[in-house]
């Protein structure tokens, strides 16, 4: 099954034109053609069925003929990971992020952050194929980067339950043991060289709780992906 995303798909008999990208796909590779039916989404939670009108490369044009409103995560998760130094990496944790479930997603920079710069658009069309891959109605938000401390600021005030997952000694407890279902997260996932002393302190000022994924060191984006999972897992 294909899955095809159009953002302005709201209404039963509601005819829309697909951007260059889709409509190429749809009539140059899939070879549809007038009268044939699609299946897409929002990315806000609806599928709809829709029939081709003007089966045009450049502009394919669509009616829509129903909706259904699909079950969103039981729960929400926002994770802030640091930008990898080899970028294929961020984006395949992306990738799996959005497929394994995922609300939104913060490249956070800190101190020792070896890429501090990214592309969003190229993330979020990252996101945005991982989505019609995966078939999913909802689009996970990805966010521009900000910084350790910036992030820190506006998550201060956030009543989610808020986690840093690093690597210095001390207590922690493991994620599975204090995560509540169908709940609100945040959790921080440091670059390849940890948070650093003081960003540690910081957050733990301000409301993160220290976590454990495991007795294993782990890199930045498997790190991410074992809390996504993670989470997802306690929420069946």
């Amino acid at each position: 099954m294909q899955l095809f995303y159009h953002p302005e798909a709201e209404s039963i008999k509601q005819h829309l034109v697909f951007d260059k990208d889709e409509s190429r796909h749809i009539v140059k590779v899939l070879r549809k053609n007038s009268g044939d039916e699609l299946l897409l989404t929002n990315g806000k939670g609806y599928f709809f069925s829709a029939e081709i009108v003007t089966a045009n490369h450049n502009k394919c044009g669509v009616k829509l003929l129903s909706k259904e409103l699909q079950s969103a995560l039981p729960y929400s998760l926002h994770m802030a990971v640091a930008p990898t130094k080899l970028n294929d990496r961020f984006e395949w944790f992306l990738e799996k992020a959005t497929e394994i479930g995922v609300s939104e997603v913060t490249p956070v920079i800190c101190e020792h952050s070896e890429r501090t710069k990214i592309k969003l658009e190229r993330y979020e069309k990252i996101v945005l194929s991982a989505m019609k891959q995966s078939l999913k109605a909802y689009l996970p938000k990805i966010n521009a980067a900000i910084s350790f401390n910036e992030f820190i600021k506006v998550q201060s005030e956030n009543n989610t339950m808020k986690c840093i997952a690093h690597c210095e000694d001390g207590i922690k407890k493991e994620l599975k043991e204090i995560v509540v279902p169908n709940e609100f997260y945040t959790i921080l996932i440091g670059p390849e060289g940890d948070f650093s002393a003081r960003e540690i302190k910081l957050a733990l000022k301000h409301g993160f709780q220290p976590v454990s994924l495991g007795n294993s060191r782990l890199r930045t984006e498997t790190a991410a992906i074992v809390a996504v999972h993670s989470i997802a897992f306690l929420n069946q």
